[in-house]
């Protein structure tokens, strides 16, 4: 998985680049996402994968999967990745492409998860203090896990905050192993 994202990354900062310029960040990150989405399908991921059809072929008739969303630029873009042989990595480059809009946005996507449903009042509290120590705007999504026993279990990007109680038992056993 780090292979593709090495892979992608110089894909997805490119388009970022040309998306911040125009002032199209949002419409290019939704271009992207359902680009991605497409090449998934089983029947267009094997086309897209097929020597016979030429890289033209093969990003015109992505493009034309999604002609509700593309723009010219965004075909332009498609013609450059099938001519290199990347149609397959528009999922990684798509992520990549949101994590550069979260971060430009000075916005960060974070997972709760409880062992008990949190109160909006909660959820609300619980991104203030994210918002805070990240300094960046929160977006939560909250969900319940009853194995934590109790606590949460605070994801986003490479930072876990483990305040559940299953963690601090895990924790606890292995101390007392060692």
């Amino acid at each position: 998985m780090a292979e593709l994202k090495t892979v992608a990354r110089p894909y997805a900062k490119a388009a970022f680049e040309v998306a911040r310029e125009q002032g199209q960040v949002a419409e290019w990150a939704n271009m992207l996402s359902i680009l991605a989405t497409a090449t998934k399908e089983p029947k267009l991921s094997v086309a897209l994968q097929n020597p016979a059809f030429s890289a033209q072929e093969k990003a015109t008739a992505l493009a034309e999967v999604c002609s509700e969303v593309i723009t010219e630029q965004g075909k332009g873009y498609l013609v450059s990745l099938a001519e290199n042989k990347r149609l397959t990595l528009l999922p990684a480059i798509s992520e990549l492409f949101e994590q550069f809009k979260l971060n430009y946005e000075k916005a960060v996507d974070v997972v709760v998860t409880s062992a008990f449903a949190l109160s909006a009042e909660q959820e609300q509290t619980l991104a203030a203090s994210l918002g805070k120590k990240l300094d960046r705007n929160v977006n939560l999504t909250s969900e319940t896990d009853a194995s934590l026993i109790g606590g949460v279990v605070i994801r986003t990007g490479d930072l876990i905050i483990d305040g559940s109680v299953r963690g601090k038992l895990a924790k606890l056993a292995e101390a007392i192993n060692s």
